[in-house]
C-alpha cells in the first residue's frame, strides 16, 4: 500500500500544482484571460500567460516580452527567476511541476502504439532545444523588430505547444470574434500540437527531450542544483537497471545529473542496492555530457 502510494506521488504532485497555477475555472467559462496581480508573477513550469485558467506567467514568455521591447532588453527578474529555480531544483521543475510535461506523462500511459523512450537520432536530436531557445527565444526577439523596434515572441507565436493546447484552442472555441480570425499561423501551432500529441502516444516526453527551450536552460543547472543524484560507488554493482528503468534514457551510474534527466526518481526506486542518493555532490560525477 505504502510503495502504490509512493509510486503515484509525483502524478499528484504535478496534477496538484496545474491546478493551482490554472485554476482560475471562471476563465474557461468565459473565454477571458485572468489579469489579476497575480499575473505579474512567473511559475516555474511552461505555463501559458493567455490560459483562460492561468494565475501566473511563463518565464519563456516573460523572457521573451522583455527582450522584445522596445524600451526593455534586459529583464533581471525572468532572468534571477529562473536562476533561483534553477539553482535549486534543476530539471526537477520538468518532472514535477510543468502542466505540458503532466499532459505527456498522461498520453504515454495510454496504451496505444507500442512505447519507445527516443525518436530515431535521438543523440543528435536533443540539442536541438538549445537550437530552439539560443534562435527562437533570445536572438529573433531581441533582433528581428518592426519599424518601431518592436520585437516578437517567437517560440510563443511559432513552436509552443502548450499556449496552443491551454490558450489559443480554448480562446478560439470561446471566442466567435477570434473564430474569424483564424488563419494558416493557427492550422500550423494546431499541427504542430497534434503531432507532439501522437508522438507523445509512441515516446516519452518528445517535447521535454527535443523542443522545450524552458528545459533547456534548467538542465544547465543539473549538475549543480542543490537537488540533484550522486552514486555511492562502493554500492553501485553497473547492473544496468537505472538505465533500463529510465524513460530519459540515462546511463545513471556515470551521469547521475544528466542535463536530460527531469528528476521523476524512477532510477532511485529500481537500484537494487540503494547506491543512488538525492543530495549534494556525486562521488563519480562526470564533467561532460555522454547521455
Amino acid at each position: 500500500m505504502i510503495k502504490a502510494i509512493t509510486n503515484r506521488m509525483r502524478l499528484w504532485v504535478q496534477i496538484a500544482f496545474t491546478a493551482v497555477t490554472n485554476g482560475y475555472l471562471f476563465g474557461f467559462l468565459t473565454g477571458k484571460i485572468y489579469t489579476g496581480p497575480t499575473k505579474a508573477a512567473c511559475v516555474p513550469g511552461l505555463n501559458c500567460y493567455s490560459c483562460p485558467g492561468a494565475l501566473g506567467s511563463c518565464p519563456i514568455g516573460s523572457l521573451q516580452a522583455v527582450l522584445g521591447s522596445r524600451d526593455y532588453k534586459f529583464s533581471f527578474y525572468v532572468v534571477g527567476f529562473l536562476i533561483f529555480f534553477g539553482s535549486f531544483f534543476g530539471r526537477f521543475i520538468c518532472g514535477w511541476l510543468c502542466p505540458f510535461g503532466l499532459i505527456q506523462d498522461l498520453l504515454y500511459k495510454i496504451p496505444f502504439f507500442r512505447k519507445r523512450k527516443n525518436l530515431p537520432g535521438h543523440k543528435v536530436l536533443k540539442w536541438l532545444k538549445y537550437v530552439i531557445l539560443v534562435l527562437f527565444v533570445l536572438l529573433l526577439p531581441l533582433l528581428v523588430v518592426d519599424i518601431i523596434g518592436q520585437g516578437s515572441p517567437w517560440f510563443c507565436q511559432y513552436i509552443c505547444p502548450s499556449g496552443t493546447l491551454t490558450a489559443g484552442i480554448p480562446l478560439v472555441l470561446l471566442n466567435e470574434s477570434l473564430q474569424n480570425a483564424v488563419g494558416g499561423l493557427f492550422i500550423w501551432k494546431v499541427t504542430l500540437l497534434a503531432a507532439i500529441i501522437i508522438l507523445s502516444l509512441w515516446v516519452y516526453r518528445p517535447f521535454c527531450k527535443y523542443l522545450c527551450p524552458l528545459g533547456a536552460v534548467y538542465s544547465f543547472f543539473n549538475p549543480v542544483a542543490l537537488y540533484r543524484y550522486r552514486i555511492e560507488e562502493n554500492d553501485c554493482i553497473k547492473c544496468g537497471k537505472c538505465h533500463k528503468t529510465c524513460r530519459m534514457d540515462i546511463k545513471v551510474w556515470e551521469q547521475p545529473n544528466s542535463l536530460e534527466c527531469i528528476r521523476c526518481g524512477d532510477c532511485v526506486k529500481a537500484c537494487p542496492t540503494n547506491a543512488i542518493k538525492k543530495g549534494k555532490g556525486s562521488s563519480n560525477e562526470k564533467t561532460h555530457e555522454k547521455n
